[in-house]
């Protein structure tokens, strides 16, 4: 019997986790199941468990790789002495991870299922081990960019890194629940607000 690459190997899981993805951001993880999956992918039940030990292990997988994508997508477009400002980093960012990047989910879909790992990570111990370590590793790329601001002298030294840091990560947060519950959010939005937020002019008193 031939042997199996591992470019083949990598291939049907990267078929199966897209098509997961699919499913899961259309019907939510409750309402899709293992026989809808293996619809949406279409492969057996026997090739699908070789990767997967079921739905649970599904979505932990799928949670795993978009953490990855958006830490990963923000340390590269921060990647720059000094980083982009902020309104730039947000919209570069939000517009590589919106455009299929990731799990080959577009727009809502993407948003969609960004929102339903949040939820799902209140009662799954496994998901919430995975969005804490998520969420703990954006912190710190976060801390870093603003630090990048600090040097570079266009931030002032008396906020927190870490408080600025977690305001950002707010706003992108926000940015994915409004189009996973309107499906009207577009970077652009996000980047002249935040531009328009950080050119207002604090009114002289005394």
């Amino acid at each position: 019997m031939a042997r199996v690459s591992q470019e083949h190997l990598d291939a049907r899981r990267r078929q199966i986790i897209d098509g997961a993805a699919r499913c899961f951001a259309r019907d939510g993880f409750h309402g899709a199941s293992m026989q809808g999956v293996l619809k949406e992918v279409g492969l057996s039940a026997g090739a699908v468990y070789r990767y997967f030990s079921g739905k649970e292990d599904l979505i932990a997988a799928i949670a795993d790789e978009a953490f990855t994508s958006i830490r990963r997508a923000f340390w590269e477009a921060a990647n720059a002495t000094p980083p982009p400002a902020p309104d730039v980093l947000l919209g570069r960012v939000l517009r590589g991870l919106f455009s299929g990047e990731v799990c080959g989910l577009e727009g809502r879909q993407f948003a969609s299922l960004i929102v339903q790992v949040w939820s799902e990570s209140m009662r799954n111990e496994r998901l919430a081990a995975t969005f804490e370590d998520g969420y703990g590793a954006m912190r710190r790329v976060w801390t870093d960019v603003v630090e990048g601001y600090r040097e570079a002298g266009i931030l002032r030294a008396d906020v927190p890194a870490d408080h600025v840091a977690r305001t950002m990560m707010a706003a992108t947060q926000g940015f994915f629940a409004q189009m996973a519950l309107f499906g009207d959010a577009d970077p652009a939005v996000l980047e002249n607000g935040m531009r328009g937020l950080m050119a207002m002019d604090r009114p002289e008193t005394g």
